[in-house]
């Protein structure tokens, strides 16, 4: 089952360790390949000086100010495509990055889009995520209820007591807790 607009129609705070343990699918050409999502970080509006959002709305932000459950995928380093999940109310600009997953499914494909066959090295980060399910700007403001090349699936939620909170990594100084992980699995793009 495809989680529903209702389950992104909260704070990023709520939906990004919601995502865990749900199953991340894109499916190109009829061909599926999936992940279950094993870390997230949480954006939350222009209050937080690490949202894109903190500089007001821009053309690259636009989507994250809704409505929510719709991707917002961008491009960073001039080099990687990075996929969030619009959170909040239409109009917050509030978004859940998907940080990793664990490979389920189309391994090969990932495997092949990626250029690694370790599968350690297919999903363990936001940009290898992204490259290994094919998402790219053409992703951009996609409907991830509507279940058409790219949504997230119920999979099996994370209980709060099988997860970890600590700061979202690349954020020099904020030491809010809004990464969250499951901790010890071996598909995290870093130790939680």
């Amino acid at each position: 089952m495809i989680l529903p607009p209702s389950f992104y129609d909260r704070p990023a705070d709520q939906v990004a360790p919601g995502l865990l343990g749900r199953i991340l699918v894109s499916e190109r050409a009829g061909v599926r390949v999936a992940g279950r999502i094993v870390e997230a970080e949480a954006y939350l509006s222009e209050d937080d000086p690490s949202c894109h959002a903190s500089v007001g709305r821009t053309q690259r932000n636009d989507p994250m100010f809704g409505p929510p459950g719709r991707a917002y995928v961008y491009f960073t380093y001039g080099m990687h495509w990075l996929l969030n999940a619009v959170c909040a109310a239409e109009g917050v600009p509030e978004a859940a990055l998907i940080r990793a997953l664990e490979p389920l499914e189309g391994l090969e494909v990932m495997a092949e889009r990626r250029g690694r066959n370790r599968p350690r090295d297919l999903c363990s980060g936001p940009a290898k995520l992204a490259q290994a399910l094919g998402i790219d700007a053409d992703d951009n403001r996609r409907d991830l209820t509507a279940g058409e090349t790219l949504w997230i699936e119920e999979g099996a939620p994370v209980s709060g007591e099988a997860m970890a909170a600590g700061p979202r990594i690349g954020v020099g100084g904020d030491l809010r807790p809004l990464r969250y992980a499951v901790p010890g699995s071996q598909w995290l793009s870093a130790r939680i």
